[in-house]
C-alpha cells in the first residue's frame, strides 16, 4: 500500500523558513520522481517541485523559484522542500507525491487519498 506521510508544516510570519519532510512506503521510491503539490483555501491543487529519482534534476514554478529547495535520501525513502523566505501566499496544504513523467503531472491518488499533508501557514 502506497503511503506518504508529511511533516513539517507550521505557523510562520512572512520572511521566515520551514523544512517539510515526507516519508514514504509501499513502493519503490527510487523508480520515481517526486514532487510536492500545495493546495491553498478555496483553490486548485499546483505543482511548487520536482526532483527524478537521482535528486540531480530539479524544476519549480516561478512563484517558488529561488525561495523553495526540493531535495530526497533515497535511502531513507523519503523526498523534503526547504522552504526560504516565505511569503502569506504560501500558505496551502503541502503533500507529496509521486511525479507521472508522461502525463506531466502528480499522481492523482497520490495526492487525492494515499499523501497525509501538512499545513503550512504564513501570517503577515
Amino acid at each position: 500500500e502506497v503511503q506518504l506521510v508529511g511533516s513539517g508544516g507550521d505557523m510562520v510570519q512572512s520572511g521566515g523558513s520551514l523544512r517539510l519532510s515526507c516519508a514514504t512506503s509501499g513502493f519503490s521510491f527510487i523508480q520515481y520522481d517526486m514532487s510536492w503539490v500545495r493546495q491553498a483555501p478555496g483553490g486548485g491543487p499546483e505543482w511548487v517541485a520536482i526532483i527524478n529519482p537521482t535528486g540531480e534534476k530539479t524544476n519549480y514554478p516561478d512563484s517558488v523559484k529561488g525561495r523553495f529547495t526540493i531535495s530526497r535520501d533515497n535511502a531513507k525513502h523519503a523526498v523534503y522542500l526547504q522552504m526560504n523566505n516565505l511569503k502569506p501566499e504560501d500558505t496551502a496544504l503541502y503533500k507529496c507525491a509521486r511525479w507521472n513523467t508522461g502525463r506531466e503531472s502528480w499522481y492523482t491518488a497520490d495526492f487525492n487519498s494515499r499523501s497525509q499533508g501538512t499545513q503550512v501557514t504564513v501570517s503577515s
